[in-house]
């Protein structure tokens, strides 16, 4: 998969529901899940959203998304996160790796 984005999250009891908000949340993303024992790696194409509202549908109504933060011990792409959402986007290289971008 090019241009891969999502969290890696660690190991626990609310991995599954957590997997399943995020597919809610992007339904026409192909959602790959990577396990690797220890951590779980979500990743999708270019953009993946996530949701306090459907977050809260799985983990219950207090359930607040500043919280998701001490699940994921990494992501891919550039995180950007408010109140009520996060989202993984692809970062858009302007110059070929390994060489400065200048504007």
């Amino acid at each position: 998969m090019n241009s891969v984005v999502g969290p890696i999250l660690r190991m626990g009891d609310q991995i599954e529901e957590v997997i399943a908000a995020i597919r809610d949340d992007n339904p026409d993303q192909a959602i790959e899940i990577v396990d690797r024992g220890s951590y779980v790696r979500i990743q999708g194409h270019d953009r993946i959203r996530l949701t306090q509202d459907t977050l809260r549908g799985y983990l219950g109504a207090d359930y607040e998304i500043r919280s998701f933060g001490t699940m994921m011990s990494s992501f891919v792409g550039r995180v950007v996160n408010n109140s009520d959402e996060i989202v993984w986007e692809n970062i858009k290289r302007t110059a070929p790796e390994g060489v400065v971008a200048h504007d």
